[in-house]
């Protein structure tokens, strides 16, 4: 069974061989930062292939942020490269859920929190702690925050 970070390896490898110098340079920095939480910490460590997704899902927010600044700032080449090494990594990434799904998830969480007595804004930490395994990877948690608040409102 060949990891995440195996598979990566291999992409690069390819990519290099294909002179496919956007897939490599972000491949290979998406392995740099791998390899920087590896020796995070008191000690090394092999990343699961869930700690490696929480990487590569870093990695790919880090694009977007960095391609909407470059966009504000009339720097459409490098917005728009930015853009591509995002798209790049979330082939590598669980697919994201809909709108319509993860509003159905908070609100069954909305739910279930009032029933355990959480109301009002107050009730945002209640219903995050409820949802946040059910989305883990499957959304980001400022998407998932919006909702949250926009269906305690």
């Amino acid at each position: 069974m060949t990891t995440l970070k195996a598979k990566l390896r291999d992409d690069l490898t390819t990519a290099i061989k294909a002179r496919d110098e956007l897939r490599s340079s972000t491949l290979r920095l998406t392995l740099t930062a791998i390899t920087k939480e590896e020796v995070a910490g008191k000690e090394a460590r092999e990343l699961s292939d869930d700690d490696v997704l929480k990487v590569i899902a870093k990695e790919a927010k880090k694009r977007r942020e960095a391609a909407e600044a470059f966009a504000q700032g009339g720097r459409t080449e490098q917005a728009a490269r930015e853009l591509a090494e995002g798209e790049l990594l979330d082939a590598y990434l669980p697919k994201q859920l809909g709108d319509d799904e993860l509003t159905a998830i908070v609100a069954s969480a909305v739910e279930e929190a009032k029933a355990a007595g959480a109301e009002g804004p107050r009730a945002m930490g209640a219903v995050m702690k409820i949802v946040n395994p059910k989305v883990a990877g499957l959304a980001e948690g400022g998407r998932v925050a919006a909702t949250v608040k926009k269906l305690l409102s």
